[in-house]
């Protein structure tokens, strides 16, 4: 059975377990702890309206200290387990491993939103992150769920590109690789330029955004967009639009950083066999927002931006 402060003294194993280093998960632990003292007045384990009874941590608890809980739940987004394997490691039955999964993650979500770590869903709370910036960059990601058993959701679920049935989001992030925007979680089948037109971003006046190719046609009024060229039809590209698509592949891999540190968490990578009503977005959500609050500790360091470099593309 896993011993979390046994885990503690094992700081490669602990980031194995957990995605976070020990002073990363203790930054985050007195946020977590009042989120769930928040939850826990007003709600049973079981997310019963709490009428009279007040919760306390039994002494037999398997989850007896809040720093057990948020390794708990930490443990079950890095490495995704069964929830019968998460529970024998635990020491609980699968049901209660269920319960307690359920319990927490809301717990942890309000708990990164009240640190300002959760990317914005609407475009008033975008508009106030964007201030002051003026280089974005977007892209899609798609998350591999079970072959639904509805032919119709079937089709509505299967992406060509991918092979198989995917839900899928977009991100916004800055030049730091902060992920400040994310879609609603929609259909694999759904083009990312698409969703991208139905978000409607407002990105400030002035300011650049980077696309792959995928995004052909795309535009944001007042924005200019950067995207590498395509090669014409039975022609080759010239030096200079190679050189120029390098350059930019060079800036844009930053989106592929951001996409690749949320997936650290494996729950956001395989397929997601949580059947609850609407657990795939918040899970996105969370995993943007302890990818946020990680680069508080752990900054990405690129070369600086050469700016001038903009002016003639």
């Amino acid at each position: 059975m896993i011993k979390y402060y046994k885990y503690r003294k094992r700081p490669k194993r602990f980031l194995a377990l957990t995605g976070y280093k020990v002073e990363e998960f203790d930054a985050l632990l007195p946020e977590f702890a009042n989120s769930f003292e928040k939850r826990m007045e007003k709600y049973t384990l079981n997310g019963k309206e709490r009428k009279h009874r007040r919760y306390v941590d039994y002494s037999n608890s398997p989850l007896p200290s809040i720093g057990e809980k948020q390794f708990f739940m930490l443990s079950y987004l890095k490495c995704y387990p069964l929830q019968e394997v998460q529970a024998a490691l635990f020491g609980l039955s699968q049901p209660k491993a269920n319960q307690w999964i359920h319990c927490l993650t809301p717990v942890l979500q309000e708990a990164l939103t009240t640190l300002g770590e959760v990317p914005a869903r609407d475009m008033a709370d975008l508009i106030l992150r964007c201030k002051g910036q003026n280089l974005f960059f977007h892209d899609g990601t798609e998350r591999p769920i079970p072959r639904p058993l509805d032919p119709e959701m079937q089709r509505l679920f299967y992406s060509g590109k991918a092979k198989m049935h995917t839900i899928k989001n977009n991100l916004l992030i800055d030049e730091f690789c902060c992920i400040l925007f994310l879609t609603n979680t929609v259909e694999g089948k759904q083009h990312d330029k698409k969703l991208a037109d139905q978000t409607e971003y407002v990105l400030p006046k002035g300011s650049r955004l980077l696309q792959d190719t995928g995004f052909q046609g795309f535009t944001i009024a007042d924005v200019a967009i950067l995207q590498p060229k395509k090669k014409p039809k039975g022609r080759p590209l010239s030096d200079l639009d190679k050189s120029i698509n390098q350059w930019l592949s060079s800036l844009r891999i930053r989106i592929e950083h951001a996409i690749g540190g949320v997936q650290r968490l494996r729950i956001v990578k395989e397929k997601i066999r949580n059947w609850k009503r609407d657990f795939r977005d918040s899970v996105m959500e969370i995993c943007c927002a302890l990818h946020n609050f990680r680069l508080k500790f752990r900054p990405w360091h690129y070369p600086p931006i050469q700016l001038h470099l903009f002016v003639d593309i």
